[in-house]
C-alpha cells in the first residue's frame, strides 16, 4: 500500500501552465479576473484593452459592452506567490526542466527511505517521516481531505495535517479502521485514530474504545447508535417547535409589511388631504386679500372724486363770491349817486350758495364685508381642521376603496382628448407611428432636425395637445412593457441633458420598472404594488383643481392622483424607456376612449 504513496503525492503537484498569463506567457503577477471568468496579469490586459473601441477576452473572445472595472485576484494571487516561493524544483517553477528534476528528485529520495513493504511498521515510519518532504504546497491539499481517509489506503489522500502533530509525535500506538467501520465512513479520535464508535452521556462528547479506556471509564457510556436512537425521539418535538417559531415569526413578517402599507396609504392619505386642507385656506386668504386690497382701491377713488367734486363747487363758490366783493368795492368809490343807491340792494344780498356746515368726506373703506366673509370661511377651516383631528382625512387614495362607479367612471371618459405625439419632441431613438399614436424605442439614433424642443437624452416624446384650462381624459395601452412613464409636463420643463422628473420641476407622472415595480414621481419617490397589473392606464387632468390622475382601465381603479397648481401649459408625456434588449420592445399605444355603459 505504501507503494501508492508517491504517485499520488506526485500527482498532486499542480502544473505551471494553470499559473500562466496567455498574454505575456509568465507566471501572473497581480493576477486579475475578467467577467468571463479567465485571469490575466493585471498590467497585461489593461495594456491589451488601452485604446481599443471593443474590450474582449483574448482567450474566449467574449465581448463586453464597457471596459470592464477590474480587481486584483487576490487568493489566486497568494497561492500564485506560495508556488513561486518554493524551491528544490518540488513546485512550480520557472521551467519545465527545472521542476520536472525536482520532482524526480523528490521521488528518488522517497523510494530510497522507503522501500517496499506492506507491514504496520513501515506504514508507522511512513507518517512519521514523510511530513519533512512535503512542501507547503501539500498543506492547502491535505486541508481538505476528508475526515474518513485512512493512512495507507490506495483511494485516500494522506489526513488533514491538523491530525499529524497529535498522532504521529507521540508514542501511542496508532490504530486504522477496517472492515464495515471503514465502508461507514467513521470519524477518527484525532488522539487514537480509531473510530467515534462510543458517546460520552457524562461529558457529552464522542469517543473512541480507547478514549473510554484512558479517559471515561468510570463515565455513563453508550453507543452512539444508542444516543442517537434515543435522542431521535425528541426530534419531532424539536422540529415541531421549530416550525411554531417559524410560523410565529412570518406572521409577524406579514403583520409589519400590512402595517408598513397602512402608514405608507396613511401618509398619502395625510399629504393629499393635508394639501387639500391648505391650498384651500391659502386660496380663500388669497381670494379675500385680492377682494380686501380691490374695495380699499374702490373706497380710496370713490373718495378722491367726491374730494374732488366739492373742492370744484367750493371753488365756483369762492369765486362768486370775490366778483360780488370786487362789485362793492368799486361801489363804494363810485360818485355816481343815483347809480349807488339803485345798485346797491342787488349787491348787499349774499349770493345762494350751499351750507357746507355739515359736509363731509366719507371715511369707510366698505371693508367690513371682506372681512366678515373671511371670519365665516376661517371658521369653517376650524371645522374642518377639528372634524380632521378628530376623525382623520377620508379615505381617497390608493389602496382606500379606490374602485370606481360606472357612474364616475363614464363622467370622467366624457372629457377623453384626441392625443397625438409631437416629432418635434421626441427622442432621436424613438419611432413614431403615421397616426402619431404609437411610440417605441430602437438600439440606433436617427438623424432627426436639432430643435429646442426636443429631449436629448431622455427616451421620451410629448404630446401636439396643450392643456391650459378644463378637464381632460386618455388612455394608453402598456401590455408587454416592462417599462414606462406616463402622466403630463410643463410646457417650460428642461429638455436637454439629465432631468429630475419631479413636480418641482414640471413633471407629474407614474413609472414601471422592471415588470411590477410601480412608482409616484413625488418628492421622495414613493413605490408601491399593485394587485392587478395594469395593462392600459388612464390620464385624468383637471386643470383648475391642480389635479393628475391615473387610473387601471380594465379593472376600473383609481391608482393615485397628484394635487398641485398649474400656472402654465401642460402637455401629455410618454417614456416607452429603452427596449433592453428587446425585453421592453413593446410600443406605447394611445388608444380611443371606449364609453362605459
Amino acid at each position: 500500500m505504501v507503494e501508492h504513496l508517491p504517485m499520488s503525492l506526485n500527482g498532486s503537484f499542480l502544473s505551471e501552465d494553470q499559473f500562466m498569463c496567455s498574454i505575456c506567457l509568465d507566471v501572473f503577477t497581480n493576477p486579475s479576473s475578467t467577467p468571463c471568468g479567465h485571469s490575466f496579469c493585471m498590467t497585461c490586459i489593461s495594456r491589451y484593452w488601452d485604446g481599443s473601441q471593443v474590450y474582449q477576452c483574448p482567450l474566449c473572445k467574449k465581448t463586453f459592452q464597457k471596459r470592464p472595472d477590474l480587481q486584483i485576484n487576490r487568493t489566486l494571487r497568494e497561492i500564485t506567490d506560495q508556488f513561486k516561493s518554493m524551491n528544490d524544483g518540488v513546485v512550480l517553477g520557472k521551467n519545465k526542466k527545472g521542476r520536472k528534476a525536482g520532482r524526480g528528485a523528490f521521488i528518488q529520495e522517497f523510494k530510497k527511505k522507503f522501500p517496499k513493504s506492506s507491514s504496520k511498521e513501515n506504514t508507522q515510519d511512513l507518517g512519521d517521516s514523510i511530513l519533512p518532504l512535503l512542501s507547503p504546497v501539500t498543506a492547502p491539499m491535505a486541508s481538505s481531505v476528508p475526515d474518513t481517509a485512512v493512512v495507507g489506503s490506495p483511494n485516500t489522500s494522506l489526513h488533514p495535517p491538523s491530525l499529524y502533530p497529535r498522532s504521529l509525535s507521540n508514542g501511542r500506538r496508532r490504530f486504522t479502521l477496517s472492515g464495515a467501520a471503514s465502508s461507514q465512513h467513521i470519524p477518527l479520535c484525532e488522539t487514537h485514530l480509531r473510530g467515534l464508535m462510543l458517546y460520552c452521556r457524562s461529558d457529552q462528547m464522542c469517543i473512541c474504545p480507547e478514549c473510554e479506556i484512558e479517559d471515561h471509564n468510570d463515565h455513563d457510556t453508550v453507543s452512539v447508535e444508542t444516543e442517537w436512537m434515543e435522542t431521535k425521539t425528541q426530534l419531532r418535538n424539536s422540529e415541531e417547535e421549530i416550525q411554531e417559531m417559524i410560523r410565529v415569526r412570518t406572521k409577524k413578517i406579514d403583520e409589519i409589511k400590512t402595517s408598513v402599507t397602512e402608514v405608507e396609504m396613511a401618509v398619502e392619505r395625510e399629504t393629499s388631504g393635508s394639501v387639500r386642507l391648505y391650498s384651500t385656506l391659502v386660496s380663500a386668504i388669497e381670494r379675500s386679500q385680492a377682494e380686501l386690497m380691490e374695495v380699499m382701491e374702490i373706497s380710496r377713488r370713490a373718495a378722491r372724486n367726491h374730494a374732488d367734486a366739492m373742492i370744484r363747487q367750493l371753488e365756483w363758490e369762492i369765486e362768486d363770491l370775490k366778483q360780488r366783493e370786487s362789485a362793492l368795492a368799486e361801489l363804494a368809490q363810485s360818485d355816481d349817486h343815483i347809480h349807488c343807491v339803485k345798485t346797491f340792494p342787488d349787491l348787499s344780498t349774499p349770493p345762494v350758495t350751499k351750507d357746507w356746515s355739515g359736509v363731509s368726506l366719507n371715511s369707510d373703506l366698505g371693508t367690513a364685508t371682506v372681512y366678515r366673509s373671511l371670519s365665516a370661511m376661517m371658521e369653517k377651516f376650524q371645522e374642518d381642521l377639528k372634524d380632521v383631528v378628530e376623525n382623520g382625512f377620508p379615505a381617497t387614495g390608493l389602496g382606500n376603496n379606490p374602485v370606481l362607479s360606472q357612474s364616475r367612471a363614464k363622467k370622467i371618459q366624457e372629457y377623453a382628448l384626441d392625443v397625438t405625439l409631437d416629432t418635434n419632441t421626441a427622442h432621436p431613438r424613438l419611432v413614431l407611428s403615421e397616426d402619431l399614436k404609437t411610440v417605441w424605442c430602437v438600439d440606433r439614433h436617427h438623424h432627426v432636425p436639432e430643435s429646442p424642443e426636443r429631449f436629448d437624452r431622455v427616451v421620451c416624446v410629448l404630446g401636439r395637445e396643450a392643456i391650459s384650462s378644463g378637464k381632460h381624459y386618455w388612455e394608453v395601452e402598456v401590455n408587454g412593457k416592462t417599462d414606462w412613464d406616463l402622466g403630463v409636463a410643463r410646457h417650460s420643463v428642461n429638455r436637454k441633458g439629465k432631468i429630475d422628473y419631479t413636480p418641482n420641476n414640471g413633471f407629474w407622472f407614474l413609472s414601471l420598472r422592471d415588470k411590477n415595480k410601480y412608482a409616484f414621481r413625488s418628492e421622495p419617490y414613493t413605490d408601491f404594488q399593485l394587485n392587478t397589473r395594469p395593462h392600459k392606464i388612464g390620464i385624468f387632468v383637471d386643470y383648475e383643481k391642480g389635479e393628475v390622475s391615473f387610473f387601471n382601465v380594465d379593472a376600473k381603479v383609481h391608482i393615485y392622483s397628484f394635487h398641485d397648481v398649474f400656472t402654465e401649459n401642460l402637455y401629455p408625456f410618454f417614456s416607452p424607456c429603452t427596449n433592453k434588449s428587446g425585453k421592453n420592445e413593446m410600443p406605447l399605444i394611445i388608444t380611443r376612449v371606449n364609453m362605459t355603459h
